[in-house]
């Protein structure tokens, strides 16, 4: 029977510091609801369900996407092609309602909400609002606002981050919230900077904010970045800005230094009306304060929900030897003692579903025995999903030496990604060759919340190979480490933090090109991934036990939410400062 503790945050611990708003363009809400593409979303949403375990008072905002991301499909030729993904908020949600309006290009649009009450593991409710046009009164246009998660180009782009920075203050107005602190989760947001600057100017976009005004809106705001490079950041051109924002809005930002090479940049907007900004990992802390040395820009390593992503079996072992450790995830550290066949065990089960889910999408039936590796992301050229196959005839070398070996792959491109798609092409054009071999490769197509799940619990490595530095962070290789399997990854993101040679995985050396970094990693399996496998069952069962004690116990979003908590939304100098004005009212 599992132990019941207090909450550890709630409302009472926190006096007079009102609630924390957070904002992003995707959240991963529920695996049915496609409100989400990939890594960003999930992270937001692995973020509110430990706000909501942890009792921290927090509501959040996003856009309903009512046609998702887009469906994936894939011809035996590894083409992709995409389709829509209709849903109804209706089915899972609550209308509330308020109703707010923005302006866009001259145009009133009328906004409404959804309501998702996501409920903690001890009763704490986190309301989640999908914000939505698809209203009456709105044209055919504005209507279609909020239907497609990064569809469309640059001039519907703008017009939802309107839709979600500003929509989204009105509407936490709207619905009474009392709200002292904004999370801007990407620059996706950063426009609420701007309605809450209006707001101290009295509602709109005309007159001067005095540095009082915007000291006051900088100590509500807070800021995360995900984007290691410079591309990746919104930018808007002058003309885009003037016609769709309005021309007021436009000079207002010129003003206020938030262009940067003759173009509205939306991460610079956000730091600079932020008291606190981070990276979400330490080297992607340091790649961005290169792009904005005038700002400070802390770190907050990302992490996952462990009770969302640790699969059943483990779930299980783990409730039997560690059985706090839903509650405080530190406690995972106690899984260096685990029995090393109960987690042998726990996996072999574990990759038995993963395998049986593999042999209903493709007909495929994969060896249980056989070493098998994960790899499955964003497709995207700078995570170099082929670097695998750079010298076939090696890698075949391997498998054969190691008496097979079996590779899965999944991954979306974005639909106008065409080189992206390229890849997926070539990693199934490569996987062919090998069809009659030891060695076995399989893509999977629409990767997802519920694949990812069964993928990083069921694999026996977890293969991760950017081109540093374009990895923020990654959360996969977190997922398989609290499921104990270890990783073989470039030194990027959080895996520099996480790796520890040959206790949680394996590092593929930095190369002068890929071919050199290729070579590390055909190196990595031969000598240690390999022989490990298939000569000492018990040294790999400690590997795992390693893993997630080491890894598990850190990166997962029980920590980063109390340190988001304790570092961003209520540091030390609020909370006295919170007191102080308790006790002037109090006397």
């Amino acid at each position: 029977m599992q132990p019941t503790f207090p909450k550890p945050f709630s409302y009472e611990t926190f006096p007079a510091t009102g609630l924390v708003a957070y904002f992003s363009m995707e959240i991963a809400i529920n695996p049915v609801m496609p409100t989400y593409s990939g890594g960003l979303g999930i992270l937001a949403g692995d973020t509110m369900r430990s706000a909501a375990d942890l009792g921290v008072p927090l509501v959040a905002f996003t856009l309903v996407h009512r046609k998702g991301y887009f469906q994936q499909h894939l011809d035996g030729n590894g083409v992709q092609s995409e389709s829509v993904q209709p849903w109804d908020p209706s089915d899972f949600c609550t209308e509330v309602p308020a109703r707010v309006t923005v302006s866009v290009e001259d145009r009133i649009v009328t906004v409404r909400a959804w309501r998702y009450d996501l409920v903690g593991r001890y009763g704490h409710v986190v309301p989640i609002y999908l914000l939505d046009t698809d209203v009456d009164g709105n044209s055919g246009w504005d209507r279609g606002l909020t239907d497609h998660l990064y569809g469309g180009d640059t001039n519907y782009r703008l017009q939802q981050e309107i839709v979600l920075g500003m929509g989204g203050v009105r509407m936490a107005n709207a619905l009474g919230h009392h709200v002292n602190v904004y999370h801007m989760n990407e620059g996706h947001a950063a426009l609420l900077t701007l309605a809450l600057i209006e707001r101290e100017l009295g509602g709109g976009p005309l007159g001067t904010p005095t540095e009082a005004d915007l000291s006051l809106v900088r100590q509500k705001c807070v800021f995360t970045t995900h984007t290691p490079v410079p591309a990746g950041h919104d930018r808007f051109s002058t003309e885009q800005t003037i016609r769709i924002l309005g021309g007021d809005r436009t000079a207002q930002l010129e003003k206020l230094g938030c262009y940067r090479d003759g173009m509205l940049n939306m991460t610079l907007l956000a730091l600079k009306f932020s008291r606190y900004a981070n990276g979400v990992a330490m080297q992607h802390a340091k790649v961005s304060r290169g792009m904005f040395p005038e700002f400070a820009i802390h770190s907050i390593t990302n992490g996952v929900h462990a009770p969302t992503w640790v699969s059943e079996p483990i779930q299980q072992m783990l409730d039997e030897h560690i059985p706090t450790w839903r509650r405080d995830n530190l406690y995972l550290r106690n899984a260096i003692d685990l029995p090393e066949k109960e987690i042998l065990a726990a996996h072999a089960r574990s990759k038995e579903d993963l395998l049986a889910e593999v042999e209903f999408r493709t007909g495929l039936a994969l060896d249980p025995k056989v070493l098998t590796l994960g790899f499955a992301r964003r497709v995207a050229t700078y995570k170099r999903s082929t670097l695998l196959f750079t010298d076939p005839e090696r890698l075949l070398e391997i498998a054969t030496a190691a008496g097979g070996m079996q590779i899965i792959y999944a991954g979306k491109a974005h639909p106008q990604d065409e080189p992206g798609k390229a890849l997926i092409h070539k990693v199934v054009e490569d996987g062919a060759r090998f069809s009659n071999s030891l060695l076995r490769i399989v893509y999977l197509e629409n990767y997802g919340w519920d694949l990812g799940a069964l993928m990083t619990a069921g694999v026996d490595v977890w293969l991760n190979t950017p081109r540093r530095p374009y990895e923020a962070s990654g959360t996969s290789g977190m997922k398989a480490a609290l499921n104990g399997v270890p990783s073989l990854s470039i030194l990027d993101g959080w895996w520099i933090e996480g790796c520890i040679e040959g206790f949680t995985g394996w590092a593929i050396e930095d190369g002068a090109d890929d071919a050199a970094e290729a070579n590390s990693l055909y190196k990595k399996l031969e000598t240690a991934v390999v022989p490990l496998y298939l000569q000492a069952p018990e040294n790999w069962a400690r590997l795992m036990r390693t893993t997630l004690a080491f890894n598990g116990s850190y990166f997962n979003t029980n920590r980063m939410v109390k340190q988001y908590t304790r570092n961003a939304y209520y540091p030390v100098k609020l909370i006295e400062k919170a007191k102080v004005q308790e006790e002037a009212f109090a006397d």
